[in-house]
């Protein structure tokens, strides 16, 4: 596991912390890694579109 530090907005940082009183996570890392887990799978498609037009765009009109 590695660490990271973070600095987020305190009424953010509230409601997460009343989501892990409330039970929803077992602590405030869970939380946080579950959320970033979710955030980068549902933004996994287009940034993989985004790097494939990328390649074409060179494919067609790149130098080396």
């Amino acid at each position: 596991m590695t660490n990271l530090q973070a600095e987020i907005p305190p009424r953010l940082r509230e409601e997460a912390e009343r989501f892990v009183e409330a039970g929803w996570h077992r602590d405030l890392n869970g939380l946080v890694a579950d959320a970033l887990r979710r955030y980068l799978d549902s933004h996994s498609e287009a940034l993989m579109e985004k790097f494939i037009e990328e390649d074409i765009e060179w494919g067609l009109h790149g130098t080396d």
